[in-house]
């Protein structure tokens, strides 16, 4: 593994780790009406704590930009799946909540779960399959899917469909993270030209923008530790799913490395829902809503 890919994707992960917490201490505060609707992102721009974590988060997308450049997704991804920790170190922070065994517990399978993956797996580069129904076929899946999840998601928005948010953002994130590695390839090879000549700069900025609302809905309704696992657990998959469905990404494929490039991808799932169902992560709308909200929403 490249050390600077290394440092780029745990770089990315603070920054975006820290950006979500931001974000959701002000999302928590803006108006129930604007649920799933951009007046949403308007209202958010007002707040100088929601601007700094949206700072955050860009600064992440740069620097896993960057991490994708020079590394194979299905290397980067679970690098950048250790943004949780750094959410729950701020988040602990915050709170003054101590780890416990639960935060430790979280914390051992998350780090364990990415080295097991890497090391059993060795990702690593290979060429891109020139089969444009392949890319659509299943890009188009992960989209769907996060279609889906988005309606039922504004159904029920009150129980599970902060979970359904956030989990269709993570996939549009995923696709996002596949996308932009296209994009610095396009970019490398001939320039801005060849860049805006494809349509997949265009996908970056659509996936971005659609689950930037998605997340802050989900923000807005929930705690964070209801939303941020399914997003932290949903982009990385989708991002492998990306590289080695399309982008050439090869990795081990004999039995045992299966089984373990299994395991570690569930070890790192766990510590995901056990780091952010930890109590140190603040609390949203549904646990601490301010009493003058509480009466507008009735």
């Amino acid at each position: 593994m490249s050390v600077l890919v290394l440092l780029l994707a745990v770089s990315a992960a603070c920054c975006l780790g820290f950006g979500f917490v931001l974000q959701q201490n002000a999302a928590q505060k803006a108006p129930l009406s604007d649920f799933l609707s951009f007046r949403l992102l308007l209202d958010l721009i007002r707040m100088p704590r929601w601007l700094g974590g949206l700072g955050l988060m860009v600064a992440g997308m740069v620097l896993g930009a960057l991490a994708l450049g020079k590394g194979d997704i299905s290397l980067v991804e679970p690098l950048l799946a250790t943004n949780l920790l750094f959410a729950l170190a701020l988040s602990r922070h915050q709170t003054k909540q101590p780890l416990g065994r639960q935060g430790w517990a979280g914390l051992l399978l998350l780090a364990g779960g990415v080295s097991t993956f890497i090391m059993a797996g060795e990702p690593r580069g290979g060429s891109a399959i020139d089969d444009p129904l392949r890319h659509w076929l299943i890009i188009g899946a992960m989209v769907g899917a996060a279609l889906v999840l988005t309606t039922y998601g504004k159904r029920s928005r009150m129980s599970w469909g902060p979970v359904l948010l956030a989990t269709a953002a993570g996939l549009l994130y995923g696709v996002q993270d596949a996308l932009t590695r296209v994009s610095g390839t396009r970019f490398s090879e001939g320039g801005f030209a060849e860049l805006f000549t494809g349509w997949q700069p265009y996908g970056v900025l659509a996936c971005g923008a659609t689950g930037l609302l998605l997340v802050q809905s989900a923000f807005e309704t929930a705690p964070l530790r209801m939303s941020l696992p399914a997003l932290t657990a949903a982009e990385p998959l989708a991002g492998i799913l990306c590289g080695v469905g399309f982008l050439g990404d090869r990795l081990r494929t004999d039995t045992g490395a299966l089984a373990w490039e299994a395991a570690g991808l569930a070890a790192v799932v766990a510590g995901i829902v056990l780091l952010g169902l930890h109590p140190a992560m603040p609390c949203g709308t549904a646990e601490a809503e301010p009493p003058a909200r509480d009466l507008q929403r009735r």
